[in-house]
């Protein structure tokens, strides 16, 4: 227990310890060769220009974590769909995968303007730009979990005359669970990825304006403590995300799945 504690205490510490580490050197730096702030500001002037505008930076930080999270969501429900469809029949695999690589291997940058213009409504494209980057993981993870069941189960489920359904819901998903929350937890990333390069493209400012769009309009003011408070915002948003699907996927697996069940001993 007390080995447990001391692990999970050091997977708190060291990181923090090196974040300091690295932005006392930043400071020092920066102060020792007296860097002017517009070409490379010092934590403190990124802490200065976040207490004066966090009301516009909290703001913004909702509007792209509205996108985020509703490209996430329906990445989740086409993904895992796509690939229970995929288990159910090999032939629609073979015939369809192909075309879920070629929406992990485009360049998001050069479709969302087609996308920004298809989709009259902004919000709309910036959620279909987000679903699309986040979905190749969730396909992929979740059919190869579906497909990484016992043999000897499958087997005996068979035997017993079980349904198709029946052997997807009671034996299939519960082996493909850690699949799955693998390819959540990359997802949710590249959601948030998704929707800054999304709002990057679409470029809408106003009072609805998310995170890229204080960004970009930093830039042309040359306000960099700014654009880096942004930058330092979305960074922290995406390791809380990553975080909380860490902690669901503990705890949806650690009573009974033997790789939580081994990291916890």
């Amino acid at each position: 227990m007390n080995s447990n504690k001391a692990e999970n205490a050091m997977r708190i510490g060291a990181p923090f310890a090196v974040g300091l580490a690295l932005l006392l050197v930043w400071q020092t730096l920066c102060t020792a060769y007296a860097v002017p702030s517009y070409l490379f500001p010092k934590p403190s002037d990124i802490s200065d220009s976040f207490g004066r505008e966090w009301h516009t930076l909290f703001a913004a930080l909702g509007t792209t974590l509205k996108i985020t999270l509703s490209g996430f969501a329906a990445a989740c429900v086409i993904g895992i769909l796509i690939a229970v469809i995929f288990v159910q029949s090999k032939v629609i695999e073979l015939a369809f995968f192909p075309y879920a690589v070629l929406l992990q291997v485009t360049p998001i940058a050069a479709v969302s303007p087609l996308i920004v213009i298809l989709v009259k409504n902004t919000t709309g494209a910036l959620i279909v730009v987000s679903t699309i980057v986040a979905l190749f993981p969730i396909i992929s993870n979740t059919t190869l979990g579906l497909r990484s069941v016992d043999p000897g189960l499958l087997n005996l489920f068979r035997a017993r005359r079980a349904s198709r359904l029946q052997i997807l819901l009671r034996l299939r998903v519960p082996s493909a669970l850690p699949y799955i929350f693998a390819g959540l937890r990359i997802s949710i990333g590249l959601a948030l990825i998704g929707a800054v390069v999304g709002e990057f493209v679409a470029g809408t400012g106003g009072r609805g304006s998310g995170l890229a769009y204080q960004i970009l309009q930093a830039g042309f003011q040359l306000d960099i403590p700014l654009m880096f408070a942004a930058l330092a915002l979305i960074s922290v948003a995406g390791i809380a995300m990553f975080t909380v699907m860490l902690v669901l996927t503990r705890l949806a697996l650690s009573h009974w799945h033997e790789s939580e069940l081994e990291a916890r001993r």
